[in-house]
């Protein structure tokens, strides 16, 4: 058997986030020599999702991140799957499309995003967002006049790239959705919250062309794998699965894995790439595939993740004869709902993704609580206040108690040019819900990678492996 120095690498791959780990999927067929390097001892980059003993590790290595635990109610570390960027997935995402053309579908289980919510101050009290027109229908909190409004916009949305509706909002296209929610629909302040939650807008200034595309993509999936949802997540940890599925199609394509070894430095030429590894190994390949190294963001999200000891079952109630029981809930808590305790106003949105014990992230009888905002002055008072506020407001006969946080910030850095053989992919965006827009990267490395190849392959469709069965990839 050659040496890694001395095989004739095609490609080698860095990085084990999800595009890294899509583009492994893309190519488990290829036939390639290819090498699959990460410089951490865990598959997954940004999208990891790790057990209690794991995050103690990150953190210990990870600068300003900090983790609390309450004396007792935590169960053993490994019966949690904490994700470190946890997203929804629309039914009508490409990503969805690609995993099951590709049969890497087979290998993941995906459970449903059930009910988004706003938080009410005036009240504490959580208000289910009517997100479909039957929902519309049966609420009683809204005026008839609001509600056949609201049934006019939601009507709109559903063609809203269609001529004569498109001749409608393309004047105001870049201007702030809220505005044309008023003006055309003629929608108050909380159907206006209402329609800018189900974006899941982090600034909760989406302007009207990524407003609509939004609901769209809502209202156009609910229902399509199944009746009263419009979104699923995957278990066990959310795109750090489907990052592991994509590597372990590589590894049975014959790639050979190194975790814990990352790249000292690279040196193109013509015809290929010289690579020197940080176990001091060089190797030769045809094309190299990297994330950004530039040391600078373009967006931040400050995080607090919090374990809780109650499974908050109101939350999680089946809306639709026939549909499956959620795993997710989404709350949001709009720009100034959130007060530190001297009285300093949130500037923009707090949202918190609630995934129950089903996700399998955290054990029975407990949940997992995602909060995230984009950085503003006291961003982790904010955070901790609108936990309290939330358990406040779920109706419990006592307040959950908290018995895990972990707080962090995440940052999607700058991206760069790609060179002929050097092919640079940029981080994941930090969406609350996966954006398609991340996959033509993916797509564009496999192309490349793939330029010198007969043209034969279709990308991202195969066909299942023969005598394949759902452990091939344990």
């Amino acid at each position: 058997m050659e040496s890694l120095a001395e095989t004739e690498w095609d490609v080698v791959i860095s990085g084990t986030g999800l595009q890294q780990s899509l583009l492994a999927l893309a190519l488990s067929r290829s036939g390639k020599n290819i090498l699959h390097v990460d410089a951490n001892s865990y598959y997954g980059g940004n999208e990891a999702a790790f057990s209690l003993q794991e995050v103690d590790e990150w953190a210990a290595t990870t600068e300003n991140v900090e983790v609390t635990k309450a004396e007792g109610g935590l169960s053993f570390p490994r019966a949690y799957s904490i994700a470190l960027a946890p997203q929804i997935i629309h039914a009508k995402s490409e990503l969805l499309s690609q995993l099951v053309s590709s049969k890497a579908f087979r290998q993941i289980e995906f459970l449903a995003v059930g009910s988004f919510y706003i938080y009410e101050p005036d009240h504490v009290s959580l208000n289910r967002i009517p997100s479909t027109r039957e929902d519309v229908f049966t609420n009683t909190s809204i005026p008839a006049k609001l509600k056949r409004s609201l049934m006019k916009f939601l009507k709109f949305v559903l063609d809203y790239d269609a001529p004569p509706h498109r001749e409608t909002w393309a004047p105001h296209a870049d201007l702030p959705l809220r505005m044309f929610l008023a003006q055309e629909f003629k929608l108050d302040e909380r159907l206006q919250a209402d329609i800018i939650t189900l974006t899941l807008s982090l600034d909760g200034n989406i302007t009207v062309k990524d407003g609509l595309r939004s609901i769209h993509q809502h209202m156009s999936s609910m229902g399509l794998f199944g009746a009263g949802f419009a979104a699923v997540v995957p278990k066990w940890g959310g795109l750090s699965e489907v990052a592991q599925v994509g590597c372990r199609a590589l590894a049975v394509g014959g790639a050979v894995y190194m975790l814990g070894t990352g790249i000292k430095s690279a040196r193109a030429s013509e015809q290929r790439v010289d690579v020197s590894l940080s176990n001091d190994i060089d190797v030769k390949t045809r094309f190299l595939v990297k994330e950004t190294d530039v040391d600078a963001s373009t967006m931040s999200l400050v995080r607090l993740t919090a374990v809780v000891h109650s499974d908050l079952a109101s939350l999680f109630d089946v809306t639709v004869e026939g549909a499956p029981s959620p795993v997710v809930a989404v709350v949001a808590f709009p720009a100034g709902y959130v007060r530190t305790p001297e009285g300093t106003a949130s500037e923009v949105p707090i949202h918190a993704m609630v995934h129950s014990s089903e996700t399998g992230e955290c054990p029975k009888g407990q949940c997992v609580i995602y909060l995230s905002t984009m950085p503003q002055s006291n961003a982790k008072s904010l955070l901790e206040n609108a936990l309290s506020s939330f358990l406040r407001a779920v109706g419990e006969a006592q307040v959950p108690e908290v018995l895990y946080r972990l707080s962090y910030t995440q940052h999607q850095r700058v991206s760069h040019p790609s060179d002929s053989n050097v092919v640079t992919l940029p981080t994941l965006p930090l969406d609350l819900a996966f954006d398609d827009a991340a996959l033509a990267s993916v797509k564009a490395a496999w192309e490349t990678c793939t330029a010198d190849d007969d043209g034969e392959n279709e990308y991202m469709v195969f066909e299942d492996r023969e005598g394949a069965d759902n452990d091939d990839y344990e």
